[in-house]
């Protein structure tokens, strides 16, 4: 957590319910992240949607970059399919540089959630004569 949001702002890691009310939760910590990796070992399929921490400030992009590297090494052993989208989680997983490593990366953002929950899409339909 920090008071500020800024690049190498000042910052500890606490537990959820021992956040001051003037500090912001810019990342994970690392017993977040060591569960979240626990869990894709059991997960065969992830969809993911936004980034976990501030990323695009030092050093709150963390726990996006270690669990995205987690995913990104079971789907290149063949044993997780990984479907990312949005803006802000693409320009994550690049930073991370683990865009090449997931099974598809949607830069659609809001149109990728709306297609994942089996919408459809005004320029599908408008092809769809």
């Amino acid at each position: 957590v920090a008071r500020e949001f800024k690049a190498h702002a000042a910052h500890r890691t606490v537990a959820v319910d021992a956040v001051a009310s003037d500090e912001m939760i810019l990342d994970a910590g690392a017993a977040s992240i060591a569960d979240l990796q626990l869990r894709l070992q059991n997960t065969e399929t992830l969809i993911w949607n936004g980034p976990l921490g501030a990323f695009e400030l030092d050093p709150f992009g963390d726990a996006t970059i270690a669990v995205a590297r987690t995913a990104e090494a079971r789907t290149k052993a063949g044993a997780l399919i990984t479907v990312a989208g949005g803006g802000d989680t693409v320009s994550a997983l690049a930073k991370a540089g683990v865009t090449e490593g997931f099974t598809y990366i949607s830069t659609a953002g809001g149109a990728f959630l709306e297609w994942m929950e089996g919408k459809t899409l005004p320029g599908v339909a408008a092809l769809d004569c």
